[in-house]
């Protein structure tokens, strides 16, 4: 079997890189010292896009397992380019070519030469972004726990009444739209239309996925089942990396306004979540721990429900990933714990026979 370092030799390596790219971008821009804090900065920004994204391996990981290895190879080579360059590099751009009115190349030219500028075009956009997100993380978590077919319950007296409800048409939908309708009461008047707006989007965007994956799992259903789990599944991940994303990108603001050593930062954490979710996968280790995917989706709510507050007050990224590492952590506890009292009434079992 594969040691654990063997899945993070990549990451290893790129981490490496990354931290000599940090250092050499900050000493290009003021020596010495200036290559040691964008060094530390970067190592920041890659733990807090981990701490962040643990909860991305682990959904990531469970979808996996049903994809065919063609799709599975797919998503871990062009699915994490798409994380690190698209969303750590190009998204940030695209906000402030819509946001400022500008072509890509200035949008560039802006964040190399005016990053403070260029940092507050990315804040005017936080409340839609944290909008889409909020409700897009919200539906995945609800869709899971609200599931007739769905037989493992870790916080019974919560997961037990959602799983009954399941047979009500919509309810997770009606539950979304009763919180963006709170947060549209609670907000001021001048960003109601935008929040909604995004929110919408939100919602629309994570109906389309499913309905898109449906209709691609009953055409390749119809062609060859070596097709099944392949673009529908692919682009449900992409969707579910990018909504991850937000959170991080935008609380790397908070900690520099330099683009390029954000992409460098972030990008080293991504590659982690992706050793990650190759380890998951191939270790079966979801299998092994019977609540950790419990944990990753309560992580999943609760991180929706941040991304909604965040549209009215500040919540520190810190705060973010604290909470899901906890909720992690406990489900791997209760799994272990579980797992020995198993090992344990089969050993009595054994004793008696």
């Amino acid at each position: 079997m594969k040691t654990s370092l063997h899945y993070f030799r990549w990451a290893f390596g790129i981490t490496a890189l990354g931290l000599v790219l940090a250092f050499w971008l900050g000493f290009s821009y003021g020596g010495y010292p200036r290559g040691v804090s964008f060094l530390l900065i970067a190592s920041v920004l890659a733990v807090l896009e981990i701490s962040l994204s643990f909860d991305n391996a682990i959904v990531n990981a469970n979808k996996l397992k049903d994809m065919t290895p063609v799709w599975q190879q797919r998503f871990l080579t062009w699915g994490i380019l798409i994380a690190v360059f698209g969303m750590r590099v190009l998204f940030p751009l695209l906000i402030v070519v819509i946001a400022a009115g500008i072509g890509p190349f200035e949008a560039i030219h802006l964040a190399a030469t005016r990053p403070a500028e260029y940092a507050v075009i990315i804040g005017s956009a936080h409340l839609s972004i944290a909008a889409f997100g909020g409700t897009f993380l919200m539906m995945v978590s609800l869709r899971y726990f609200i599931d007739e077919g769905k037989e493992v319950d870790w916080i019974r007296a919560l997961e037990c009444q959602l799983r009954r409800c399941a047979s009500v048409r919509g309810l997770e939908i009606a539950l979304v739209l009763a919180v963006i309708m709170l947060c549209t009461v609670l907000l001021p008047d001048a960003r109601e239309h935008e929040f909604l707006i995004a929110s919408l989007a939100g919602l629309l965007t994570f109906l389309l996925v499913e309905v898109l994956g449906h209709v691609l799992d009953q055409r390749s259903k119809l062609a060859s089942s070596a097709a099944r789990g392949g673009l529908g599944a692919f682009l449900y991940l992409e969707v579910l990396d990018a909504s991850f994303s937000f959170d991080g990108v935008i609380g790397a603001f908070a900690l520099t306004q330099n683009l390029f050593l954000i992409a460098i930062g972030l990008g080293v954490g991504a590659m982690y979540v992706r050793s990650m979710t190759i380890m998951l996968v191939e270790r079966q280790t979801l299998a092994e721990f019977r609540y950790l995917e419990h944990g990753a989706f309560w992580s999943i709510l609760v991180l929706s429900l941040i991304m909604f507050a965040q549209t009215m007050w500040h919540i520190p990224e810190m705060v973010t990933g604290l909470l899901g590492a906890s909720l992690i952590g406990l489900s791997l506890v209760s799994s272990v714990r579980h797992n020995r009292a198993v090992q344990a009434k089969e050993l009595l079992a054994q004793s008696r026979s």
